[in-house]
């Protein structure tokens, strides 16, 4: 018949078959249409630094990144990552052959399993995971092996007998998320050593998300994989801009890793956007070298709104997991005589006014996430406040 396909295949790639919308959009959604605080995204209501906006304002005006910047990122940001990654970690990089400039971290993400995964290949990442890690394996046409953290004393924890039981012949790499999105956990020094010393041992190579570097709390420490033995070689590390400075409609992330890691990821990224964000670029290098003062403000701002969420939270009935890292609150939703988080979910916008993410959706076993719910704290103290009353007269 006239205008027929020859096929009945369906249009979407069949790797692709099992992502539909994103649960934030279809959250976010429900938040414009409710009127409800969307507590959902992880996207701040204030901008960063004044001085940071007025760079990039600077950059625009005297023409610095309006037209294509270099392909690895324009020098003075791949300078200054390097200085970052010295001055803070003792972590020495080349800028011009070990430092490669990414729209935001998710491209980094998405570059570096598509640089060096094939067909077949397995990944071990612990669960729950971001939401493109899955989508970025499957575009790769790897296998996604889930290590669960589970609830343990208040925190979820990694379960290190487990992560090695998950290595099989076939695993390429292993796929850390630390501070990890969505629980909030923290990896320590020991559970970072015993994970380089499985990935030396099986020689193995490591993606690591690192984006909330910056976003630790109490007594918790972020510790850079690679600055383990035999890890700076294997290790591809990934940051952004962001989380850390509150600009997170600027796209700028980034990998650090040695010369072979990053000319393949940077192989698979120019086929990807090529290049992206110029006029930010500039104003994100002058972001990095801001004093540590305002590392301390931010991450102390940030511990505040956590502690204005997470008590409200509590006094509204949820079991909540205070994270030791990120701007995301996990809940339980049990002791509300909830078990379904995404039935929970989307009724939460018309019951509360509130919109929160159901942790399920970053489980391949969706029932050890189903009673999980999110809420992200990266909002006006004030609008914390509103939530977290709303939440309680539920």
């Amino acid at each position: 018949m006239a205008g027929m396909t020859s096929s009945a295949r369906p249009h979407l790639n069949r790797r692709l078959a099992e992502f539909g919308t994103t649960i934030f959009a279809e959250m976010s959604a429900l938040a414009v249409s409710t009127g409800a605080i969307n507590l959902g995204q992880g996207f701040p209501d204030t901008d960063g630094p004044e001085e940071i906006r007025e760079a990039a304002v600077r950059a625009l005006r005297d023409g610095r990144g309006n037209q294509y910047p270099p392909g690895p990122g324009v020098p003075e940001l791949r300078t200054a990552i390097a200085a970052h990654q010295l001055r803070r970690y003792g972590l020495s990089y080349d800028p011009d052959t070990e430092v490669l400039v990414t729209a935001g971290a998710t491209e980094a993400i998405a570059a570096s399993l598509l640089a060096l995964l094939e067909p077949g290949d397995e990944v071990v990442a612990l669960e729950p995971y971001y939401d493109s890690y899955a989508a970025s394996i499957a575009m790769a046409g790897g296998r996604r092996v889930p290590v669960t953290l589970r609830p343990h004393d208040g925190a979820f924890r990694l379960d290190l007998d487990e992560l090695r039981a998950a290595v099989t012949d076939r695993t390429r790499l292993l796929l850390i998320n630390t501070p990890h999105n969505p629980t909030g956990t923290v990896l320590t020094r020991t559970e970072l050593a015993a994970v380089a010393e499985l990935a030396v041992e099986r020689d193995l190579l490591v993606v690591t998300d690192e984006v909330y570097e910056r976003l630790v709390f109490d007594d918790a420490e972020h510790t850079p994989l690679a600055t383990f033995p035999g890890m700076r070689e294997r290790t591809v590390t990934i940051g952004s801009a962001g989380k850390t400075y509150s600009f997170t409609g600027w796209k700028v992330g980034w990998v650090t890793a040695a010369p072979s890691l990053v000319t393949a990821v940077r192989s698979a990224k120019q086929y990807l956007t090529y290049v992206s964000s110029g006029p930010f670029q500039y104003a994100v290098a002058e972001a990095l070298a801001l004093p540590d003062s305002y590392y301390e403000d931010f991450r102390a701002d940030m511990r505040d709104r956590r502690d204005i969420l997470a008590e409200g939270l509590a006094q509204a009935g949820f079991e909540v997991f205070r994270p030791a890292g990120t701007y995301f609150i996990t809940t339980d939703i049990r002791p509300l005589g909830e078990k379904d988080g995404f039935a929970f979910c989307r009724a939460l916008p018309e019951r509360a006014g509130v919109v929160a993410i159901p942790n399920a959706v970053f489980y391949d076993d969706r029932e050890a996430g189903a009673p999980f719910v999110r809420f992200a704290f990266c909002k006006r103290p004030e609008v914390l406040r509103e939530a977290a009353e709303r939440l309680r007269n539920m």
